[in-house]
C-alpha cells in the first residue's frame, strides 16, 4: 500500500503545542491527516529544525477552540505516527503545587497521576493488551531536554509529579491542598491521556511544563484565573520555544530506549500506521 504522506510531509519528531503555543515552524507545509478516530485538532505543520524533520500540532486547535476535555487525543497521536513521528515533545502550561516552583519555572516531570474522569484513554478496545506505564515519560527524551537546557544555561526542575485533572474548571482549594499533600508537583489538564496513547503507539513522549501560577490551595488570594495563566505563558513562551528547538537536534536518532519496544510481543487489535 502506498504511503499517502510520503515525501516532504514525513517527520520523525513532533511537537504538540498547548496554551499560547500555536505555531513553531517557519516555512512549514500544512498537512491534513485522516485517522480512524476522526480528525486531529488541526492540520499538522511539517518543517525542518536542526536537520531533523519536525511536525507541529496545536493541541487546542489554531484558535484555541478545543477545551481540554474535547481534544481528540487518539486522533492527534495516530495522525502524528501516520506521518512517521516516533518522538514527541509536549510543552504545556501547569499550575504549581509547591511554593518552590513559582510562575515562570520550567519543570521536566518524571511521573504522572491521572485524575481525569471522562476521556477515552486507550486504543486497546479489544483483547487483553496491557502496556507498561510505570515510567510515563521517555528517559532519553528527558536527557535530551536536560542537555539542551544545560548548553543554553536554562534552569529546569529535573523531575516532579504532574497530576492531570478533567477540567475545564480549576481546582478548589481543598482539592489543590490534597494534591500538594500527596507530594505532587504541578497540575495540568492535557497530559493524560496524551502520554499513555503515545506509549500505546510505541512513541517516545517527553513533557516540558511551564508553571503559569500557584494552584488555588498553595497561597492565599483569589485563586487561579484564566487571564493570569495566559499572561504568564505569553511572557515565557519564547523561552520555552527556544528550549524545544534546542532539544530537537539532540534527540537520540536510534531510539535506544524502552519506549520503542513497548509493544514487543503483543498481539495488537489494530495495525500500526
Amino acid at each position: 500500500m502506498s504511503d499517502p504522506y510520503e515525501g516532504t510531509a514525513r517527520a520523525e519528531i513532533a511537537v504538540i503545542g498547548g496554551s499560547g503555543f500555536y505555531e513553531l515552524l517557519e516555512s512549514a507545509e500544512r498537512v491534513k491527516v485522516d485517522t480512524p478516530y476522526g480528525a486531529p485538532s488541526d492540520a499538522v505543520s511539517v518543517g525542518t529544525v536542526g536537520g531533523r524533520r519536525v511536525a507541529f500540532l496545536p493541541r487546542h486547535g489554531s484558535h484555541h477552540e478545543l477545551p481540554p476535555h474535547r481534544i481528540n487525543y487518539r486522533a492527534n497521536m495516530w495522525a502524528l505516527r501516520s506521518l512517521g513521528v516516533r518522538q514527541v515533545l509536549a510543552p504545556c502550561a501547569v499550575g504549581s503545587l509547591r511554593t518552590s516552583l513559582g510562575p515562570g519555572s520550567v519543570v521536566l516531570p518524571d511521573q504522572l497521576v491521572d485524575r481525569t474522569t471522562a476521556r477515552v484513554q486507550t486504543y486497546f478496545d479489544q483483547g487483553a493488551t496491557h502496556v507498561s506505564f510505570a515510567d510515563p515519560y521517555c528517559a532519553a527524551g528527558r536527557a535530551a531536554v536536560l542537555k539542551a537546557a544545560g548548553e543554553a544555561s536554562v534552569e529546569v526542575q529535573d523531575g516532579g509529579v504532574m497530576v492531570v485533572v478533567e477540567g475545564p474548571r480549576f481546582s478548589t482549594r481543598a482539592e489543590s491542598q490534597w494534591y500538594a499533600s500527596a507530594g505532587w508537583s504541578v497540575i495540568n489538564m492535557t497530559g493524560h491521556p496524551e502520554a499513555v496513547l503515545a506509549r500505546e503507539l510505541a512513541l517516545c513522549y517527553t513533557s516540558l511544563a511551564l508553571v503559569t501560577d500557584y494552584d488555588a490551595g498553595v497561597e492565599r488570594g483569589e485563586g487561579v484565573s484564566q487571564d493570569e495563566v495566559f499572561r504568564v505563558f505569553a511572557a515565557n513562551v519564547e523561552r520555552l520555544k527556544d528550549l524545544v528547538l534546542r532539544t530537537v537536534p539532540v534527540l537520540d536518532r536510534d531510539r535506544a530506549c524502552a519506549c520503542a519496544a513497548a509493544l514487543d510481543g503483543m498481539d495488537l487489535p489494530f495495525e500500526l500506521p
